[in-house]
């Protein structure tokens, strides 16, 4: 008879724990920069002792950049954008229009966690050169993800005649770039379900064939 594997209970409790210390460095980085905010304040907030951020993240720009990964991702897992269930999903329905829909939903969640904290990351990089190390050079990993899902569109039945996939690529990356939803959410005032609403009749004008 097979042994039942018994949950790790140690791996658990450190899953914890990075959870309590990202989501802590978070709310501080927002609320008082990036520059502002240091390490004992973030262990203080998360509720453990600093030497236990500093044994797991080592500094804080391994912290900020840890912050920001788990903010595009929703959590700790390391699961690209593009393996994500919801990715997979939205790419696979059967028409562009509702694959659109189940992209710009999905994406909405992204933004409004990765919006907020694109101007310190701004920030950051102006007065810690190092941190943008920590990002390889390379193609923008967020047109990557808008290339696929335009690769996705491409042969569906309602995707508009002659659109190339450079093209399509292009207005889901700008339209759904977390620049405009800033522009949007927090500078004129709309509801995030106002801005998905606008961007999913948008994107379907531009990529969807006219009906009739």
């Amino acid at each position: 008879m097979d042994k039942v594997k018994r949950p790790d209970k140690r791996a658990e409790r450190s899953r914890r724990t990075r959870e309590k210390v990202v989501e802590a460095a978070r709310e501080l980085f927002v609320a008082q920069g990036y520059g502002a905010t240091n390490l004992q304040e973030v262990a203080d907030r998360a509720g453990v002792a600093v030497q236990t951020v500093y044994f797991v993240f080592r500094n804080k720009r391994t912290l900020f950049k840890d912050v920001v990964d788990t903010s595009i991702a929703g959590d700790t897992e390391p699961v690209a954008t593009m393996d994500r269930e919801w990715f997979r999903a939205a790419c696979a329905e059967p028409t562009a229009a509702g694959q659109l829909r189940a992209h710009v939903h999905g994406t909405r969640e992204i933004l409004g966690r990765v919006a907020p904290i694109m101007p310190l990351i701004a920030a950051a990089v102006a007065t810690d050169p190092e941190i943008a190390a920590q990002w390889p050079d390379g193609p923008d990993p967020r047109y990557t993800v808008q290339y696929a899902a335009a690769e996705a569109l491409a042969g569906k039945p309602d995707t508009r005649p002659g659109l190339s996939i450079e093209m399509a690529a292009d207005l889901l990356f700008g339209l759904l770039s977390p620049q405009l939803y800033l522009i949007f959410v927090r500078d004129r005032d709309w509801s995030p379900d106002t801005w998905e609403e606008w961007a999913r009749t948008a994107l379907t004008s531009q990529l969807c064939a006219d009906p009739g």
